[in-house]
């Protein structure tokens, strides 16, 4: 009994997904197919940015031509779940139909909006409600500020309408295109890295230096200037205005004092990996203010393997350990998206004797932010794979049950 029950369950969640991933799809195929595109573009003639409807008859129409069609698509594909099952012979086959039950109610809202019923659109066009947004855009499932990005800022991605699957797997849970990114660390192995696959992905870079020389890229034996900015650690708040302007803050500086552990080194180690990258995530979420700068608005911050492994360089390790938890602790109530990038050893200034190529670390960071990872781990060392998202969610736990935001 209890293995027909699990069967069950699992045959009508299988067939609830497989028509939502036909319906995200279908909305990428929109917008790359133009007999499509001619259907779709009527849902991006409705809203404004603050989500209000720009005209109710074009809002109707939207329906019968984006979302009707869209729905009886899923409903013609979710009978292939049941041939699926009925071939394989599994059971209860008649939990297939969930998928089936689901796009029909799928379909009779859509209808129920084009016909312009009252009040369906609120209790069932969730994504498109006008209001202040209240939550960061999430992870797993598409909210309110997930979907405004799709119609405000990229319409090529963010093609999810339920489950944000597709676009991970895609690489468009994040757009770049256009992004003003700045870099910290700049004119290290690493920045230069990340500014050059930033730049490759469409994205307005900014260096952040301490050197004040100009930055060039080196792509394909051109060099490209980049637009730099000479700071000083201690002088974060300085950047403020800098920052009004930025959409990605990647934090990236630091130090390794290697063996010494006198009283200077112990100073330079925390005032440098610490406390300067943890004021310039402070001074950052100054500027998130708008909708949409909470949709678009995240800071990328280094925090290191060390965090949960040895790097040989106790200073360190103390001090980025000490930034990891305090990312921990922040991005609790932090207003905008913030992701940690924990790095393995990578040939650097810092560490010469890394194993693994700037620029293929780079261009792992990138292709995770685009997939919406908030923990970017890259690495050759499998026992990070492991120990850090354990640690991650033990810390985050502690700290949230422990504190309060006020």
């Amino acid at each position: 009994m209890i293995h027909t029950v699990s069967w069950g369950l699992a045959i009508a969640f299988g067939s609830v997904l497989w028509v939502e991933l036909v319906r995200d799809i279908y909305h990428a195929l929109s917008h790359v197919w133009q007999p499509l595109y001619r259907l779709h573009s009527w849902h991006h003639r409705v809203f404004r940015p603050d989500l209000s409807v720009a005209n109710e008859t074009i809002y109707r129409q939207a329906h019968w031509y984006n979302d009707v069609p869209e729905a009886l698509l899923m409903l013609l594909f979710s009978f292939l779940g049941y041939g699926v099952v009925y071939t394989w012979d599994l059971s209860p086959q008649w939990t297939a139909f969930a998928g089936t039950l689901y796009t029909v109610g799928f379909l009779a809202t859509a209808i129920a909006r084009g016909l312009g019923i009252p009040y369906v659109d609120e209790i069932t066009d969730i994504t498109h409600r006008q209001g202040e947004f209240t939550s960061l855009p999430a992870k797993l499932f598409v909210n309110r500020t997930y979907h405004w990005r799709h119609h405000f800022d990229n319409q090529n991605a963010y093609f999810c309408g339920t489950l944000t699957l597709i676009d991970k797997i895609m690489g468009t849970a994040l757009s770049l295109k256009g992004k003003k990114i700045a870099v910290t660390g700049a004119s290290g192995t690493l920045g230069i890295a990340l500014l050059k696959q930033l730049h490759l992905r469409g994205a307005k870079v900014t260096a952040l230096s301490s050197s004040s020389n100009t930055i060039d890229l080196d792509l394909e034996g051109e060099k490209l200037p980049i637009k730099t900015i000479s700071w000083q650690t201690g002088k974060e708040a300085e950047l403020a205005t800098v920052l009004e302007k930025i959409d990605i803050l990647i934090i990236n500086h630091g130090i390794n004092v290697h063996q010494a552990r006198n009283k200077d080194a112990v100073s330079k180690s925390y005032e440098i990996n610490t406390f300067s990258a943890w004021k310039l995530m402070e001074t950052f979420f100054t500027t998130v203010k708008t909708n949409k700068d909470i949709a678009t608005k995240e800071v990328w911050i280094n925090t290191s393997e060390a965090e949960v492994n040895p790097a040989f360089s106790p200073l360190y390790e103390l001090s980025k350990r000490t930034l990891g938890d305090l990312v921990s602790l922040r991005r609790l109530d932090a207003p905008c998206v913030v992701r940690k990038l924990i790095l393995g050893p990578f040939k650097s200034n810092l560490n010469p004797v890394g194993v693994m190529s700037a620029e293929w670390v780079a261009k792992q960071i990138v292709n995770l932010a685009q997939r919406d990872i908030r923990n970017i781990i890259v690495t050759i060392n499998p026992i990070t794979l492991l120990l850090f998202p354990i640690k991650e969610l033990l810390v985050a736990s502690y700290f949230k049950l422990f504190t309060r935001k006020k």
